[in-house]
């Protein structure tokens, strides 16, 4: 799993192997709940294999806030980095592979790596990158219609389209699976 990583980060093969240590793998099947909402995540998980989405209750409706594929890491990070109980479920669409590594082993190679530049940087941008897909999306809900949110969707993201059944898209799109189907009935016929 790390080997694809190997070249992106400048550590010496001893720094290398103790890090990788630290990370556990699971399998789990589809429908597995990794993080519960108010739980206190005390995990970061990278996606070997597999799909996992993040989601709320919203007065008893599952809202999805973001999906999540192969090589990328999630994690409630309000709740992991603040230590503060979650605000949101993660859980696995698919049969996944999950690599994890806790909070403080984290935080231990945190510290160490606070010097190297390179590797503070690559890790502030991976949080980054979660917060300006939430903004993203945030700001779609306030300007863009549900029809343009799909085809942003269809445009930026094919794999959730192909990965993700309908109900769980529509759950992201903020519109019901009825909903969805029409406007993608309007978005065939419009061809």
């Amino acid at each position: 799993m790390f080997d694809q990583f190997r070249n992106k980060f400048l550590l010496d093969d001893s720094k290398w192997i103790e890090y990788t240590n630290f990370f556990q793998r699971i399998e789990v099947p589809a429908k597995t709940i990794l993080l519960e909402e108010g739980e206190i995540s005390k995990k970061l998980l990278i996606i070997e294999k597999g799909c996992i989405r993040v989601w709320f209750n919203n007065n008893g409706k599952d809202l999805t806030t973001q999906f999540f594929f192969e090589n990328q890491s999630v994690a409630s990070i309000e709740s992991f980095m603040k230590k503060m109980p979650s605000p949101v479920v993660i859980e696995t669409i698919e049969p996944s592979v999950i690599w994890w590594i806790s909070k403080k082993d984290l935080d231990k190679i945190l510290e160490e790596i606070k010097e190297i530049p390179e590797l503070r940087d690559r890790f502030i941008n991976m949080l980054f990158e979660r917060t300006f897909d939430y903004m993203k999306h945030f700001v779609s809900f306030i300007k863009d219609s549900p029809t343009q949110r799909y085809l942003n969707l269809i445009e930026e993201r094919p794999q959730v389209l192909q990965r993700v059944p309908q109900h769980y898209i529509a759950s992201y799109l903020g519109v019901s699976t009825v909903h969805l189907s029409r406007i993608k009935s309007k978005l065939v016929h419009k061809k």
